[in-house]
C-alpha cells in the first residue's frame, strides 16, 4: 500500500509520528495524522488555521479524547462530561486526561550513546487502530476516485470519513468531506 504514497503524502505519516514522539505519546494517533497535514500546509487552499485546530484538539483531549456526540450521549444518560472532568482535574490537576504518559528516562542520552542504546525519539512509536484504520481508508478513497496513487487528499478525506474528534474538530472549522473534496480536488 505505501508504495502508492505520494513524497507529500509520506512525508505526512511520517510526520505524523514527529508529532508523536515530540509531544510524548506512546501512539500516533488520528490526531498526529491531521497536525501533519496542518504543519505540510495541505489545509493552507481551504484557510484552515493550524493554531486553531492544534487549540480545538488540546481542549478535547482536556475532556479525555470524548467527542461532543460522546458527550452528548452521556449527557442523554444523566452523566455530565464536564463534572466528571472537573473533578478529576481537582484530583490530579490541570489537563491530566490530555497529558500522554510519561517517558521513561533511565540513562542520560550521553550514556545511552556510549552503550549503544538506541535514542528514546527515534524509538518505534505505533499506530493507534484509528489512524490505521484511516490509512487504510485513504487507499479505499484513493481507488474508488479511481487515483493511482495516495495522496494528502486522501489521507485527508480518509480522517473526516470517521466519526470522532478529529472529523468534529474540523467540520468546527468549515472543512467537511466535500468542502476538502471541493477545495481541494486537483
Amino acid at each position: 500500500m505505501f508504495e502508492r504514497f505520494t513524497r507529500d503524502a509520506r512525508d505526512a505519516v511520517s510526520g505524523a509520528v514527529t508529532e508523536a514522539r515530540h509531544v510524548g505519546a506512546a501512539t500516533v494517533s488520528e490526531e498526529h495524522l491531521l497536525l501533519s497535514l496542518l504543519t505540510l500546509g495541505a489545509l493552507e487552499p481551504l484557510g484552515v488555521d493550524r493554531e486553531s485546530v492544534a487549540a480545538a484538539l488540546a481542549e478535547a483531549r482536556r475532556r479525555g479524547g470524548m467527542s461532543r456526540a460522546d458527550e452528548e450521549a452521556l449527557a442523554g444518560l444523566g452523566i455530565d462530561l464536564g463534572e466528571i472532568v472537573a473533578r478529576f482535574e481537582e484530583t490530579h490537576g490541570a489537563g491530566a486526561l490530555s497529558s500522554p504518559a510519561p517517558r521513561r528516562r533511565t540513562l542520560g542520552s550521553s550514556l545511552r550513546s556510549a552503550l549503544g542504546r538506541p535514542d528514546p525519539d527515534r524509538r518505534h512509536v505505533p499506530f493507534t487502530q484509528g489512524a490505521k484504520k484511516a490509512l487504510e481508508q485513504s487507499l479505499r478513497i484513493a481507488l474508488g476516485r479511481k487515483d493511482r496513487h495516495i495522496g494528502t487528499l486522501h489521507l485527508l478525506l480518509a480522517l473526516l470519513s470517521r466519526p470522532g474528534t478529529v472529523a468534529e474538530v474540523l467540520a468546527d472549522h468549515g472543512v467537511t468531506y466535500a468542502t476538502a473534496e471541493r477545495g481541494l480536488a486537483a
